[in-house]
């Protein structure tokens, strides 16, 4: 089970909306949790989130970077790093 930082969980919280129409978490503690059950998954670098949506079944070989920025599922993190959840 991964352990998510608390930017990937602030960030999560104040970005759902580019992935759900309804917020599915209201506070930092329902966040955690909806990202433990849905296990997302936390990609050191845009190679990673490649690999991973990849391997998940999109058609990921025409995307260029940019619009892997912009997948709904993809959520950019300070450190660099990226957030991938899966609706």
């Amino acid at each position: 089970m991964e352990t998510y930082s608390e930017e990937c969980i602030m960030t999560f919280l104040k970005n759902q909306g580019q992935l759900f129409d309804e917020p599915v978490a209201e506070t930092y503690e329902e966040a955690e949790e909806f990202l433990e059950d849905c296990m997302a998954v936390v990609a050191k670098n845009l190679k990673e989130v490649r690999a991973y949506l990849d391997e998940s079944g999109m058609d990921v070989d025409g995307m260029s970077d940019q619009e892997l920025l912009e997948a709904s599922e993809v959520f950019a993190l300070e450190d660099g790093s990226f957030l991938i959840v899966e609706g």
